[in-house]
């Protein structure tokens, strides 16, 4: 399934500011990785977070995010976020500075 090569732009553009972000093709999509961890992607229109355990847990709660089901079975620390909660650039880069703050927190690969 190719990706959304607008939403690739977009998110390009935020993450251009961002030392240490790097791309890698992951899950049928793209993924983007910082200081060689995964932060976010894109499958098919959808935009793909890693957000931890707890972030993830909050973001549920959130209109147009759902879990992270690709494999069947739900990923505890990723979700997905709808492409009607990424229509303005304002709510993708608040989405994306969330999954750039986890990655943050994690060493260095």
């Amino acid at each position: 399934m190719p990706y959304d090569e607008h939403l690739e732009e977009r998110l390009d553009r935020i993450l251009s500011r961002q030392a240490g972000v790097a791309t890698k093709k992951m899950f049928g999509g793209l993924c983007y990785l910082l200081d060689g961890n995964m932060m976010c992607g894109i499958v098919g229109e959808t935009l793909m977070l890693r957000l931890g355990e707890e972030g993830a847990a909050a973001a549920l709660g959130e209109e147009h995010a759902r879990p992270m089901d690709f494999t069947g079975r739900p990923m505890k620390t990723m979700v997905y976020i709808d492409p009607e909660g990424i229509e303005s650039d304002a709510d993708l880069e608040g989405w994306v500075t969330r999954a750039i703050g986890f990655a943050k927190s994690l060493p260095a690969k």
